[in-house]
């Protein structure tokens, strides 16, 4: 049986391992196939591309997008995405324009807070990627202004801290929409006690095509429910390990790359969507 993880994270976001190397990890791990789904990118696809043909291991285009929903902010999954659109490119370049206007706020907080950490250590850190509060956490570290990754979100980054700063977000239905307009296929992702029938519905009816039901941060009583809500409203399913690295700290709700496969008939069942929608030339062979 092909391994399959549908949720898996690079340097071009926040990540720790560069596109290229995620896709050797891959193969080392016994996967068959991994989406790249960095945040408000798909910029790491092609390399990981280049590298998983010659490793063995077939790369789905994914990005992870950040939207508004009623609750606040989700996570969006987008699969079979046209990496050279340029209605998708041109979108994932503003969203990036938010999230280093909004780097540049923590650091303007920290600074007032005593701290004096600069963009340009934030920038390096993301090193190119879409830059996010990991990065600014990272930058903490470097400079001794806290001991892990763990504490910068504790004291200084999560939400209610200092630091915190909240996203420019976009509607769910906004994302849905321009997935649609690209033949792509979304997911809610790592939805927890949120993922009921109701919330489920009102995600189906905004154009949601898919939840997430395999993640780390769902057990198999959780998962079971999801799948189950998901079957009555005809939601498809994805899953996967969340991987940000082998020694990524944060959010504890990761796990190993290609830990948390999911059945291949579930990705069938996207690229079968992103067919029926018109662009079979971007699911790779």
């Amino acid at each position: 049986m092909a391994g399959v993880d549908l949720h898996v994270h690079s340097t071009a976001s926040d990540g720790e391992y560069a596109p290229g190397d995620v896709a050797r990890r891959a193969a080392a791990a016994g996967l068959d196939v991994f989406a790249l789904t960095d945040h408000d990118t798909i910029e790491g696809v092609a390399d990981a591309r280049r590298v998983g043909r010659d490793a063995g291991v077939r790369v789905v285009a994914g990005c992870e997008f950040s939207v508004a929903v009623g609750w606040g902010e989700m996570h969006l999954l987008a699969y079979c995405l046209p990496v050279d659109a340029p209605e998708l490119n041109t979108f994932l370049a503003a969203q990036r324009r938010h999230r280093r206007r909004r780097a540049a706020e923590m650091v303007r907080r920290l600074r007032a807070a005593g701290i004096g950490l600069t963009l340009d250590e934030v920038l390096s850190e993301a090193d190119g990627g879409a830059v996010g509060r990991p990065h600014v956490a990272r930058a903490l570290v470097a400079r001794d202004a806290v001991t892990d990754v763990s504490a910068a979100f504790e004291r200084y980054l999560g939400r209610g801290r200092p630091a915190f700063v909240p996203k420019r977000l976009p509607a769910v239905a906004e994302v849905t929409a321009l997935v649609r307009r690209l033949a792509g296929v979304s997911s809610a992702a790592h939805l927890g006690g949120r993922a009921n029938r109701t919330v489920l519905a009102s995600l189906a009816a905004a154009g949601v095509d898919a939840v997430e039901v395999v993640h780390p941060s769902h057990d198999a009583e959780r998962q079971r429910r999801i799948e189950a809500a998901a079957g009555q409203l005809g939601l498809l399913l994805t899953g996967g390990s969340d991987w940000h690295g082998d020694g990524a700290v944060g959010p504890p709700e990761r796990a190993s790359l290609g830990s948390l496969p999911v059945p291949p008939a579930w990705l069938a069942a996207l690229e079968h969507l992103h067919q029926e929608r018109g662009t079979p030339s971007e699911v790779e062979p």
